[in-house]
């Protein structure tokens, strides 16, 4: 069977270091780190009070006042991440086949703030059940992909993935495949996530995830330094327009990269730290790498997961090492999490945008936060500590893993 080109058409991100694209990949490729204190609640009496906040946000310059009390904030960021992809796309909403246009979203944890929101009213209260009739459809996670259907009218595939941090991941291999198959010609594809809120930060000290170096947030996020204590909760959106390669031309299309392959697998190991020689990496990288029909040696670049915890960042190297051997070395290998922290369920999504501008200026971002070796990284992997890097570069991978042992992973090449 001949599958059918697919390639990146638009993109649209909102993050803690930037509301825009354009901003976004300036400050990726500064080193500019999106962590600070937490503005959205009192944090005094948490374990860690900072985190990677969207900034300077004003929602009812995107979305009618009225409109956007009917939605959580993941659903906010991702109309607005859309808007972005879907003008930067030059899509003529008046002329595509809008029965052919997809929706397919990631979220790990959908409307958290709404759920949390109701039920401290709910408790507050004498115990009669004073529901906002929002609160369900706020909350529910394919909330997401309904607004942007509804908003735009398309009327293709459209639902929500859910398998936490590897949720965008997912999405856009489900699009990729939806495409190249001939059952769409564009998909919108994207994650979002708002889980800077007393359950989410609560939550991730609970299980002892998150950093709590409260003295210093700027650098709590250290993939692969010694002295990483731990992730730092970001929140926001990325959002993609991915279309079949033959559509696009036909309408002009200005074309960023080609996605060529898409691999998945599963740890079944444990339900939140990854198997100990990263089997499940390993096995997801080379379904990738099979999907794409290519050999490990293409690969100029990997933006890892990476989240900065003591057990997570040296198993996904060890995978990598296995897999691409001694061309691990002339591999550039970064971590976006150092700056972005980790946008969970929308990780996939603004990592997959760092990718794809990598591959259009030729430049790599760098992991910052980098103080003190770790004796167990070998030294020979270029992790490109602290300072972006220009390298030649024609085939990009992206790795996201979530609890659960959920493994996605999705490659991008230029247009040839």
């Amino acid at each position: 069977m001949t599958f059918k080109r697919v390639v990146v058409t638009g993109l649209g991100a909102l993050t803690p270091i930037g509301n825009d694209v354009t901003t976004y990949w300036n400050n990726l490729a500064a080193g500019v780190s999106g962590a600070g204190p937490i503005t959205k609640f009192d944090a005094s009496k948490f374990r860690t009070q900072f985190a990677c906040e969207v900034k300077g946000l004003d929602v009812t310059q995107f979305i009618p006042r009225q409109e956007a009390r009917k939605m959580d904030a993941f659903t906010h960021y991702a109309l607005i991440a859309t808007d972005e992809a879907i003008r930067d796309a030059g899509i003529n909403l008046d002329t595509i086949n809008k029965n052919k246009v997809g929706v397919i979203w990631g979220s790990g944890i959908g409307g958290l703030k709404s759920f949390e929101d109701e039920m401290i009213d709910y408790a507050k209260g004498d115990g009669t059940p004073r529901i906002n009739p929002f609160f369900i459809v706020r909350m529910i996670a394919d909330s997401a992909s309904g607004q942007i259907s509804m908003r735009y009218g398309f009327r293709g595939t459209n639902y929500v993935t859910v398998s936490a941090c590897a949720s965008t991941n997912n999405a856009i291999i489900d699009a990729f495949n939806y495409i190249r198959l001939g059952r769409l010609n564009m998909c919108v594809v994207g994650g979002s996530e708002a889980a800077v809120t007393k359950a989410g930060i609560g939550g991730f000290n609970a299980n002892r995830a998150l950093s709590e170096r409260n003295d210093s947030p700027e650098t709590a996020s250290r993939p692969y330094d010694k002295d990483r204590d731990g992730f730092v909760l970001g929140e926001g959106a990325g959002s993609l327009i991915l279309e079949e390669y033959e559509h696009a031309q036909s309408r002009g299309a200005k074309i960023y990269a080609e996605l060529i392959g898409g691999g998945m697998s599963s740890d079944a190991y444990h339900i939140t730290a990854p198997h100990p020689e990263g089997l499940g990496a390993f096995l997801g990288m080379q379904d990738a790498l099979d999907d794409a029909g290519i050999a490990p040696t293409e690969i100029d670049y990997i933006n890892t997961h990476g989240t900065s915890t003591p057990i997570g960042d040296p198993q996904e190297l060890k995978a990598i090492h296995q897999l691409f051997g001694e061309h691990s070395f002339n591999i550039n290998i970064s971590s976006t999490k150092s700056m972005t922290g980790h946008l969970l369920g929308a990780a996939g999504a603004v990592e997959a945008i760092a990718c794809i501008k990598a591959l259009e200026h030729q430049i790599v971002p760098p992991t910052i936060n980098h103080f003190t070796d770790d004796e167990e990284i070998d030294s020979r992997f270029n992790l490109t500590f602290n300072t972006a890097q220009s390298r030649p570069m024609t085939t990009v991978m992206s790795n996201a893993f979530g609890f659960g042992g959920h493994n996605a992973i999705v490659i991008f090449r230029k247009l040839s």
